[in-house]
């Protein structure tokens, strides 16, 4: 899948979820701290966001920055269990120049799995902190170096290492090195507890 579509995709997305929750773009503007012309050109397909712009998006939307990249769904047939390798959609960062292909079947799922390949002596700093699911990430370095800050918790991770957090403090990704870093990100969203009632 090419970057045009999924530029295209990531438009039809950001749209759709928006009028999912009857946000107005000023209103997901103020919510999110992205311009309301910048989210009008996302969403028509005439920009192309930065990872740092759409966690934004993702976090003023409820939704994790995976589903970003997911298939509208269809009324007419079930989605599919199975991602085919060709079929998953590869984005890269305009800013960091890293790489980040979605490999979880359309099939809704509490499970995403997406694998990164970020560039020598690049840095990508989300600030989204707080959203409004219980979103749990782990980080499972394949090859490489990367140094993730966590709040205020600072990590080194070699090849094998895996970390786990939760989606709700600010996280800083940088490879250090002069070498490529991969790894594989697995993302799990909680569904919404509700307080029991007393008595």
């Amino acid at each position: 899948m090419d970057t045009m579509d999924v530029n295209a995709r990531i438009a039809q997305r950001v749209r759709a979820l928006r009028d999912d929750r009857g946000f107005s773009l000023e209103a997901l503007a103020e919510r999110s701290g992205v311009s309301r012309s910048n989210i009008s050109l996302i969403e028509r397909g005439q920009s192309s966001p930065t990872a740092v712009v759409l966690d934004k998006l993702s976090a003023a939307l409820g939704v994790t920055l995976a589903s970003l990249f997911e298939e509208a769904p269809t009324k007419t047939a079930a989605p599919s269990p199975l991602a085919r390798a060709a079929d998953q959609p590869v984005w890269k960062d305009p800013s960091s120049g890293y790489l980040r292909r979605n490999l979880s079947p359309p099939a809704q799922s509490p499970l995403q799995l997406v694998e990164v390949s970020f560039p020598a002596r690049q840095r990508v700093a989300y600030e989204s902190a707080s959203r409004n699911k219980e979103i749990h990430q782990q980080v499972w370095m394949l090859e490489g170096v990367m140094e993730l800050t966590v709040g205020d918790a600072h990590w080194r991770l070699e090849a094998g290492d895996c970390l786990t957090m939760r989606l709700d403090r600010p996280i800083v990704f940088r490879n250090p090195t002069r070498r490529l870093a991969r790894y594989l990100v697995a993302l799990v969203t909680l569904p919404p507890t509700f307080p029991r009632r007393q008595g």
